[in-house]
């Protein structure tokens, strides 16, 4: 009997130090962020500029101890760089820089992702403002004054863009819409081609980024009239939204975010979120990514990251839905 009671208790000693060799072990399975990340992070960067990315991923060097590599890949509208991470390891080390690029596309039907179901949302990293300008040989000092002047003289005015289906030619044909009037929408390569455009009086008005438009409007080679986003710029204070101007639905917000591929640990993600809000936070990023041309995003969970998403789909769906998709394709070649 006593041989039992000695067999019983070294086996109860047994089960405790298991128990407690084991309890670290299960612990760091269940907390796949503890030591996050053991290795480079990379972040790809599809048709926009990778200067918000490099300010965020230096920082995020410095924290994690890791480099942090942006790697560029502008081609097909995105859909390089969105298939890159979308096929992935779904494990924190590849992030997407997602810009509208990705949700127009979705609207229009153009892309080759679910952006909803196959990325997992991280953080954003800012808000972009587009300004509408115009050549000061325009005689329009407002939205209603240039909506009047564009309605007494049709087909007289032409509205540069970026390129077909870009946010610059999105905003011209939803003021046509919204308006009633016909202003011509003239393609241009990219944004600072449409910018030159403008003010060489080859075309006379412009949706452009406010860090390209505000050097522009204070030199008196253009004259800003108001800007895509629901709150004021804070590159250019003075002059109004779109909504202020009279068009409540007009709310046309460029962006940043950066997204992972579906699937990845919510506690890796969670870090990941921590740690760029805690980087764009810093004052010296702040101010760095506004010169770039990035206002500073809402304290934004990966939840949140989720629904903002979700609702600029449901935005350039329905500004798509109203211009009309034959206005935003290539036009056939003879």
């Amino acid at each position: 009997m006593g041989r039992v009671r000695t067999v019983l208790r070294i086996g109860v000693i047994a089960c405790a130090l298991m128990t407690s060799i084991m309890t670290p072990i299960l612990g760091f399975a269940a907390d796949p962020a503890q030591n996050f990340p053991e290795r480079p992070i990379k972040i790809i960067v599809g048709p926009s500029p990778d200067v918000f990315s490099r300010i965020v991923g230096e920082r995020l060097q410095e924290v994690f101890g890791q480099p942090v590599v942006v790697e560029p890949r502008p081609g097909a509208g995105g859909k390089i760089a969105a298939s890159a991470v979308q096929n992935a390891a779904p494990d924190g080390y590849t992030l997407l820089f997602a810009t509208p690029t990705y949700t127009i596309n979705t609207a229009m039907k153009l892309a080759s992702y679910d952006l909803l179901k196959d990325f997992s949302p991280v953080a954003l990293s800012g808000l972009i403002s587009y300004a509408l300008v115009v050549h000061p040989s325009v005689p329009a000092k407002s939205v209603a004054e240039l909506v009047a002047y564009a309605k007494a003289n049709p087909g007289k005015l032409n509205c540069a863009s970026a390129g077909i289906g870009t946010v610059p030619q999105i905003a011209c044909e939803y003021l046509n819409k919204l308006a009633g009037i016909n202003i011509i929408h003239v393609p241009f390569r990219d944004v600072n081609s449409g910018m030159v455009a403008t003010v060489s009086n080859t075309t006379q008005m412009f949706f452009g980024v406010a860090t390209n438009a505000k050097p522009q409007i204070e030199s008196g080679a253009l004259r800003g009239l108001a800007v895509s986003t629901p709150q004021r710029s804070l590159l250019l204070p003075d002059l109004p939204t779109m909504i202020e101007s009279g068009y409540p639905t007009f709310n046309m917000p460029g962006w940043g975010g950066f997204l992972a591929p579906a699937g990845t640990p919510p506690a890796i993600v969670a870090k990941l979120n921590r740690e760029i809000q805690a980087a764009l936070a810093r004052p010296d990023v702040k101010q760095r990514m506004l010169a770039a041309g990035m206002e500073p995003p809402p304290a934004a969970d990966p939840t949140y990251v989720g629904d903002f998403i979700r609702q600029d789909l449901e935005r350039w769906t329905q500004f798509v839905g109203a211009v009309g998709l034959e206005k935003l394709s290539e036009p056939a070649k003879q």
